[in-house]
């Protein structure tokens, strides 16, 4: 039969063009992933940056290490501490110690990532002056890069200052230094210094406490975010393996789609074969050839198609900040093995179903079978649509008894729509006719029998609504569902906030660095107002005695705080809040109202406290509670004001704003506080939808031409029975658009009951906000659907319809 195949795909190239450009792109997109992988695998250990030069650096305790049962566990601490006094007064004696602090620092035209170094530490990196000299009062800094001049005079949120030297950039930070003195007073806490002395001797001074001696490349570890090249690799992958699994999933739909199609098409030929002595097994042997030469051709395609868009791709991460400077594609063979038996893999795995469907056909069946589908719906369409409905539903269930917080995590609302999409693609013949009816009923009633024959011809061809309505499907239930599960979580973050802000005004402050005390201090005695000033921290709790979780904290004072926030308590009171307790959510493992918990706070102080309070669970986003004392380290870096009785808002406001910071109301504060996708989340939904919409628009292509190249004689009939040219292609352009609604429609179910699983697990965890559907990008999706199925259905018939009609008419299949 391998003959028989190979002069099927000679003939009807045009049938299967569809699945070797969606098999080939697949394949390109797995060999880049892999590529990309093995790459990031075999990455270069990372160089130390502001630290290059340094002798040694003593970094403070930075880290929690708690022992357990299967080996220590450790967090980053919220608050490292500092190196203690007593033990730089010994270092001192080995060498000069150069004390080193960073800050944020803002200046009007400037780069926004500023930070602050002393100058001292300038040498370290190295940096040296390039123009200028070096700063010798408070007010005069040297800049790195050419964004400011030597004698130029900038505003920043540290006042006026007067650049005074320039220093070449590095590349990795935009650095302002100032003088030792006048940076110790703008950041007083120093958690790493760097000591020019013999390494042993340093390590024998500080034996036996918790700090870091670094030398050589864990000096890395003392730069900015040190963990950053591999946490930007992590998310990177991530968001590849999320693109291949859809990859993976898209290809076998639209494989499997196209060559059931085929097969309905091909019953008449299957038929014949049948007469001429063709058994059911060679005949599915024939169409597994079909799927093999395929299968090869395009995965040998799209191997040489991912070996030049790996470079490329990894240029755009870079680009786009998903991926440190250095990333690049390296040398791997394995990736391509993989892609390759893969693409093969997925054109085999989606004939399967058609391949069985062709080898029941029998002799005579087929050849008295009219053009009616009068059974579409196979057994094992559902066998298998029902299942997979029903594992839907029951791990819906499921989720939503033992643990709803899990379906608002990103894997689980991108794999989720999988399963729906799948089930309801199997089902749709019975969705089909119905739809079909409700959708042309009112175009049906208008004068002329083009809306009877949109209505008729979609309900009556019920295999080729569903399989050109399949990648419409897709689209529409993937756009849905992601954009819409990431806008209805951004929403309900957003109704949290604007629910728990009962304070009339949230004060920030102008930098990164908190408010100073005397700014505080300035805004406790505004009058008319309640002030309570709150400071983010952390603490950090050993659950089931082998996990050690981190928790978000805020630290405050229980009246101020029962006065400007409403906390979602489950039980307890805010006012019982003391030194001696915490307020917790009903997340951690102890969470009733008068248990003792042991915690690690934000400097990794162990502490036993009593619970005060219990919250809800909410988005995740509800944290802990603890007062200043069980902060330390913590600056207040919010300040929420309530009015008192006759209390003047404008005079408040005013006042507020003339003590320091910027002064934001209750609108202003939820609409700033607005969470936002996160921008690996972003650009990886962009590829998942690039990838979905690519893959519709092959699909549709490939199998409009098929259905309409089908149908040439029954629209020749059409103009044999009086209709021009113009009324088939708009009948033609009418039913094209008609099975774009049905995908449309099917798309929307699947993405509306996905989200109203996660509005029902938001509503279990005490969060009652909107269902937040993207319109406009369901629109432009649907829209684009349309526009690419009107094209290349009327694109062929007025082709072909440039032949007579009588000649159409008596056409051979």
């Amino acid at each position: 039969m391998l003959s028989v195949a190979l002069r099927t795909l000679r003939t009807r190239w045009v049938t299967f063009v569809g699945s070797f450009v969606a098999l080939s792109l697949g394949v390109a997109l797995l060999a880049v992933m892999g590529l990309a992988l093995g790459s990031s695998l075999d990455a270069p250990e990372r160089q130390p940056e502001r630290f290059a030069a340094a002798p040694v650096v003593v970094q403070g305790q930075d880290t929690l290490s708690v022992p357990t049962p299967i080996g220590d566990r450790t967090q980053k601490l919220a608050h490292p501490r500092a190196v203690p006094e007593e033990t730089v007064a010994k270092l001192r004696r080995l060498g000069t110690v150069v004390a080193d602090r960073s800050f944020a620092v803002r200046a009007e035209k400037g780069p926004g990532d500023l930070v602050g170094h002393p100058w001292s530490t300038a040498a370290f990196t190295p940096y040296e002056i390039d123009a200028g000299r070096a700063p010798r009062a408070a007010d005069e800094v040297v800049v790195s890069g050419g964004w400011a001049r030597p004698g130029q005079h900038v505003t920043t949120d540290r006042g006026t200052l007067t650049v005074v030297g320039t220093v070449a950039s590095r590349g990795f930070e935009d650095a302002v230094f100032y003088t030792d003195a006048r940076a110790a007073e703008l950041s007083p806490k120093s958690t790493q210094l760097v000591v020019e002395a013999d390494a042993a001797a340093v390590r024998e001074a500080v034996v036996g406490q918790d700090l870091q001696v670094l030398t050589g490349t864990d000096r890395r570890l003392a730069d900015a975010d040190p963990d950053r090249d591999s946490e930007a690799l992590t998310a990177m992958n991530a968001m590849f393996g999320t693109a291949g699994g859809v990859t993976a999933f898209v290809s076998v739909f639209v494989v499997a789609s196209t060559f059931a199609f085929a097969v309905a098409q091909r019953r008449r030929e299957f038929g014949l074969l049948r007469t001429a002595g063709a058994t059911p097994g060679q005949i599915r042997r024939m169409v597994f050839a079909e799927a093999l030469v395929v299968g090869v051709l395009a995965s040998a395609a799209g191997c040489v198609l991912g070996a030049y868009g790996a470079p490329k791709l990894a240029a755009w991460v870079v680009d786009g900040g998903l991926a440190p400077s250095w990333f690049t594609i390296g040398d791997f063979t394995w990736p391509y093995h993989m892609a390759f038996w893969t693409g093969l893999l997925v054109a085999l795995l989606g004939v399967i179903a058609a391949s069985w469907r062709a080898g029941r056909t029998g002799p005579a069946q087929a050849l008295r079978e009219a053009s009616v589908d009068t059974k579409a719906m196979t057994w094992g369409r559902w066998l298998f649509g029902g299942g997979l409905l029903l594992t839907a539903a029951v791990t819906l269930g499921l989720a939503l008894v033992s643990d709803p917080g899990e379906l608002l995590h990103r894997k689980t609302y991108v794999s989720r729509p999988m399963l729906l999409i799948t089930a309801i693609a199997l089902l749709a013949p019975i969705l089909v006719r119905p739809l079909t009816r409700l959708i042309a009923w009112l175009p049906a009633q208008l004068p002329g029998a083009g809306g009877m024959l949109v209505r008729e011809n979609a309900a009556a061809g019920i295999r080729r609504t569903a399989a050109i309505a399949a990648p419409v499907l897709v689209t529409v239930a993937l756009a849905g569902s992601l954009l819409g599960a990431t806008a209805t979580l951004n929403e309900a973050k957003a109704t949290e906030t604007r629910e728990q802000t009962a304070a009339s005004f949230v004060v920030t402050p102008a930098g990164d660095a908190g408010f100073d005390a005397a700014t505080v201090k300035k805004m406790e005695a505004v009058k008319g107002a309640v002030v309570s000033t709150t400071s983010s921290s952390a603490v950090y709790v050993l659950e089931e005695g082998v996990a050690l979780i981190k928790s978000e904290a805020r630290a405050a004072e229980a009246g101020p705080l029962a006065k400007t926030v409403h906390l979602p308590l489950a039980a307890g009171k805010v006012s019982d809040l003391d030194d001696d307790s915490i307020i917790v959510n009903e997340e951690w493992e102890k969470h009733t109202v008068g248990q003792s918990v042991d915690v690690w706070l934000g400097d990794g102080t162990k502490k036993t406290l009593r619970i005060a309070a219990v919250m809800t669970t909410g988005t995740g986003n509800n944290g802990a509670y603890v007062t200043p004392a069980n902060a330390p380290g913590a600056s207040v870096d919010r300040v929420d004001v309530a009015l008192t009785d006759g209390g003047d808002p404008a005079a408040v406001a005013a006042a507020l704003t003339k003590a320091g910071g910027h002064v934001l109301t209750k609108d202003q504060w939820v609409q700033a506080s607005y969470p936002e996708t996160n921008r690996t989340t972003r650009y990886g939904f962009m590829l998942v939808l690039g990838i979905a919409l690519l893959y519709t628009g092959i699909s549709l292509a490939n199998t409009m031409v098929m259905a309409t190249s089908d149908r040439v004689r029954d629209l020749a009939v059409l103009r044999l029975a009086g209709a021009t040219q113009w009324q088939v292609l708009r009948l033609v352009a009418g039913e094209a658009l008609m099975v774009v609604a049905v995908g449309g429609v099917l798309g929307l179910l699947v993405a509306g009951l996905n989200l109203a699983g996660m509005w029902s697990a938001l509503g279990l965890l005490s969060v009652w906000s909107p269902v937040e559907m993207p319109w406009a990008e369901l629109g432009a999706t649907v829209g684009a659907c349309a526009v690419l199925a009107v094209v290349f259905s009327v694109a062929p018939a007025g082709l072909a319809m440039r032949r007579r009609a009588v000649e159409l008419a008596g056409m051979r299949e």
